[in-house]
């Protein structure tokens, strides 16, 4: 097997001392990765886009012919699993959902925490997905919308403080 490829991270992003990032991982400006956040790419790529944050717990993973990708300003909850699926802009993964191979979350749509988006389901922008397996249940509302860009705000300031707490300085 050949070596790993080096993690990309974004000196600008905070990630916290137990997160473990490995092979082709790119984790772009801004990024928030949690404590005990696992990301490994072996076999294909893993991006993460400015500003998402990835909370506690999160696995991110990519088998060989399917890349993971996080989009922009996105938000993957607590113990969330994301394998191989594709996740737009201003998404939010709920907390203990899972995102399959191939599968896809639109835009601005939310996974509900708990729940299952099998291999290649792919969902509309700005939808709210839920169940096992996921199904679009309706359009996101306008205060929905402001909550999530809200949490990926107070997640930068999650990060100030940490990054405060673990490098106090002089």
């Amino acid at each position: 097997m050949e070596p790993l490829a080096s993690p990309k991270i974004d000196p600008t992003a905070f990630v916290a001392p137990t997160a473990q990032i490995h092979g082709a991982v790119t984790i772009a400006a801004r990024c928030v990765v949690m404590f005990g956040v696992v990301a490994r790419a072996e076999e294909d790529r893993i991006s993460v886009g400015t500003e998402s944050n990835l909370q506690d717990l999160v696995v991110l993973h990519a088998d060989a012919g399917v890349p993971c990708t996080i989009g922009a300003r996105v938000t993957v909850g607590h113990a969330a699993v994301v394998h191989g699926a594709t996740i737009g802009d201003h998404c939010l993964v709920g907390i203990r959902a899972v995102a399959l191979n191939g599968s896809e979350l639109g835009e601005g749509a939310w996974l509900a925490a708990g729940s299952l988006l099998p291999e290649g389901k792919k969902i509309p922008p700005w939808t709210l997905a839920v169940g096992t397996p996921a199904r679009p249940v309706r359009e996101l509302t306008e205060e929905e919308r402001r909550r999530q860009r809200e949490g990926v705000d107070a997640y930068l300031r999650f990060a100030e403080v940490y990054r405060r707490l673990l490098d106090p300085g002089p």
